[in-house]
């Protein structure tokens, strides 16, 4: 027996539906990767700085 032609459209409409939350949780997942790497890189860059800082101090009361 062949299906009731409002169950093959609700098919299609189950699959699509799938594939938008999809599409749409991977834009989601992929945008806050992007932004924890950027708060990543300004934190590191950061913390590199302060370290140069901090090494110029000591370098600096060694040499007085």
């Amino acid at each position: 027996m062949s299906q009731p032609p409002g169950v093959r459209n609700r098919n299609q409409f189950n699959g699509r539906m799938t594939r938008i939350v999809l599409l749409i949780s991977f834009l989601f997942f992929f945008g806050r990767f992007v932004y924890s790497s950027i708060g990543a890189w300004y934190h590191h860059q950061e913390k590199v700085s302060s370290q140069q800082s901090s090494l110029s101090v000591e370098q600096g009361g060694v040499a007085r």
